[in-house]
């Protein structure tokens, strides 16, 4: 009964715009309305990441919940731990609407929001005040009109440190100006600086790109491990539209869903043959096979979202219990055992790729 209301709720969904249905989507989490399994563990699942122990590895990427309001109910939907945010110093509206895409066809979305949320201080607020069942980390962000983009990042810092159990750099967001030019070398080291004198004992993430060159992300592995980041996080959402058949494949923005897959598993596995510091893989990710898939190329934690609109929140808990299964199929005893050990297939298929 459950799994038909949740198919007539998604059958509803999709046929009014995006940006709304995922407003009501919120919605449905704050009600209540969504399945609550509680956090998904066992011997097998159970795992630490950057210090922080995790009842299993499946976490929410960023930009699901931006504004820490249905902190609540995603807690009870499965998830390992949480990503809320982006966040910036200032509120701001983000990019003109429309501004966020379906393509049904290819089980993939297109956004271009601009960090749109409601500021630092009414998040961190809301995560002040939310009861702690799991992990939750804050995506920071900076403001479009920022002098200092740099300094907009630690600015967030500073404010969320003691109310979150990690904390992101976003560098490689496509939907606000210029803002990937901060993966530079230079810039990137720069960044991190600030950011680290602001984290107290917060642990400090880095999202990455998957639309980077060998050397760049050798440089970034270079630039994280010395700056002393305790995750990265690979890989954002893609301007490349290879593969995709929607209509809406020429609109503007980051493209995520099902065609990142192999182009973010690629950059996972590459990235991690150059550093110890521990991976968390992030695109395409729909069935317990490809968190699976994910984690033997070098991540000890993987992340979702797109997959949400198409599979509903009853995914969550068929995919962790489904890793289990198959990491007890293949002899592994923990998430840990398995992480990288297909590493070098991924990496050579990067390669072959070009």
């Amino acid at each position: 009964m459950n799994a038909l209301i949740e198919g007539l709720g998604l059958s509803v969904l999709r046929r009014i715009d995006p940006e709304a249905a995922h407003g009501l989507a919120i919605r449905a989490l704050q009600a209540g309305l969504a399945p609550k399994p509680g956090p998904v563990t066992s011997d097998r699942l159970r795992t630490t990441v950057a210090g922080i122990d995790m009842p299993n590895p499946i976490g929410l990427a960023a930009g699901f919940d931006k504004n820490a309001t249905a902190l609540k109910g995603l807690q009870l939907g499965g998830f390992g731990f949480l990503e809320v945010g982006a966040a910036t110093p200032r509120a701001q509206p983000g990019n003109p609407k429309p501004r966020l895409f379906r393509l049904t066809e290819d089980a993939a979305a297109i956004n271009r929001f601009g960090f749109n949320n409601d500021g630092v201080e009414a998040i961190v607020t809301r995560l002040a005040a939310a009861p702690r069942a799991i992990p939750i980390g804050l995506n920071l962000g900076a403001n479009k009109d920022s002098s200092d983009r740099a300094a907009d990042f630690a600015r967030v810092m500073a404010a969320a440190r003691d109310h979150v159990d990690f904390a992101t750099v976003n560098v490689s967001s496509p939907n606000t100006e210029k803002l990937r030019d901060l993966q530079g070398k230079a810039a990137l080291s720069a960044l991190l600086e600030g950011v680290m004198a602001e984290r107290g004992s917060t642990p400090v993430f880095l999202k990455i790109a998957p639309d980077l060159t060998s050397a760049e992300i050798a440089e970034i592995a270079e630039v994280a491990q010395s700056a002393g980041v305790a995750a990265i996080i690979a890989t954002n959402t893609t301007l490349s539209r290879e593969g995709v058949q929607s209509a809406h494949r020429d609109q503007a923005g980051g493209l995520s869903g099902a065609p990142l897959f192999d182009r973010s598993t690629q950059v996972l596995a590459e990235l991690a043959g150059l550093t110890e510091v521990p991976l968390i893989g992030v695109g395409g990710v729909s069935s317990a096979e490809q968190a699976y898939a994910k984690i033997c190329a070098g991540a000890s934690a993987v992340q979702l979202y797109t997959a949400l609109v198409y599979g509903g929140m009853s995914l969550v808990p068929r995919i962790a219990e489904g890793l289990d299964h198959l990491l007890a199929r293949d002899g592994f005893a923990t998430v840990a055992d398995a992480v990288g050990s297909r590493r070098a297939d991924y990496a050579a298929a990067r390669s072959n790729a070009g």
